[in-house]
């Protein structure tokens, strides 16, 4: 297991030097999993999807224990919104500045695009061997659904106040303009994305190889190229770092009603909500089916 020396420029504003065990009057490491798809929606299987709704209390409690040694992020997730992505990594750095608190992630089988962008709110972050990390890029899918309703003999109407209000209509014939404007803001996203990594990992980061195309890598490679820091459990590193610390999960509080089996997504029983939960299953599977989970 490899244990991060991390340089001055990144120690000096965390509690001890980073690599040396934190004494008793810093006892407590919170653990935090995060694992789904990263989206605004709400998850039709509790537990599916990462927001920064569903995590800003829970984050808020793994950062308020007294002697806290350090915030643990364990990461499964394949990715998604950028923006959730966003704000879930501001909320974790602006706590983490706040307190004073170090905080380490660790990847599991997979962190890599917006699971990526939370990993890098870490200080540290460690990988399995076979973890997949990376995919530092930005995709849109969607589908073309013209021809299947010509075939059919249904014709679209579509009224609108404003030439760009039906862009990118699945049930019409794509356009270049429209595919030359969504590529315009993939491009945009990218940079943001690139440049939170730059931030983040600044000097870690190896150069030769282009980090930025949407590759992943496994764990060891993910190590050599900078963009984890350590191969190790969490179990692992935190019991070597922190060995008089106590580790305690930090986990999302369910809403009474959804606890007694009553509101959320149990309770949708309309064709549209089915229709909805459904897509939404689908879509949580394609996208860790990018990685072959």
């Amino acid at each position: 297991m490899d244990v991060l020396r991390i340089p001055s420029a990144v120690t000096a504003r965390l509690p001890g030097r980073l690599g040396e065990t934190v004494g008793a009057a810093s006892s407590v490491v919170s653990v935090v999993r995060m694992q789904g798809v990263i989206s605004a929606q709400a998850a039709p299987v509790p537990r599916q999807v990462i927001n920064a709704a569903s995590v800003d209390k829970t984050l808020e409690r793994a950062f308020a224990p007294d002697r806290l040694a350090a915030v643990a992020l364990v990461i499964n997730s394949p990715g998604g919104s950028p923006t959730q992505s966003q704000l879930i990594g501001d909320r974790i750095r602006g706590l983490a500045d706040e307190t004073g608190v170090p905080v380490l992630a660790f990847c599991e089988d997979v962190a890599a695009s917006g699971g990526y962008w939370l990993a890098c709110a870490a200080d540290e972050i460690y990988a399995c061997t076979t973890s997949i990390v990376g995919s530092i890029g930005v995709v849109s899918s969607g589908f073309g659904l013209d021809g299947l309703i010509e075939k059919w003999g249904v014709s679209r109407r579509l009224h609108t106040a404003g030439g760009s209000k039906s862009r990118l209509d699945p049930f019409l014939p794509e356009k270049a303009e429209d595919v030359a404007w969504l590529t315009g803001l993939q491009e945009q996203l990218h940079e943001r994305f690139t440049g939170w990594v730059r931030e983040r990992r600044g000097d870690r980061l190896a150069t030769g190889t282009d980090l930025f195309d949407g590759e992943v890598w496994l764990g060891e490679r993910a190590r050599e190229l900078g963009l984890v820091d350590g191969i190790g459990t969490a179990r692992e590193v935190l019991n070597e770092r922190f060995p008089d610390a106590q580790q305690h999960p930090v986990e999302q509080r369910r809403p009474l009603l959804a606890r007694l089996g009553a509101g959320g997504a149990a309770s949708a029983t309309g064709p549209g909500d089915v229709a909805r939960e459904l897509f939404g299953v689908v879509e949580a599977k394609a996208a860790w089916a990018r990685f072959g989970l």
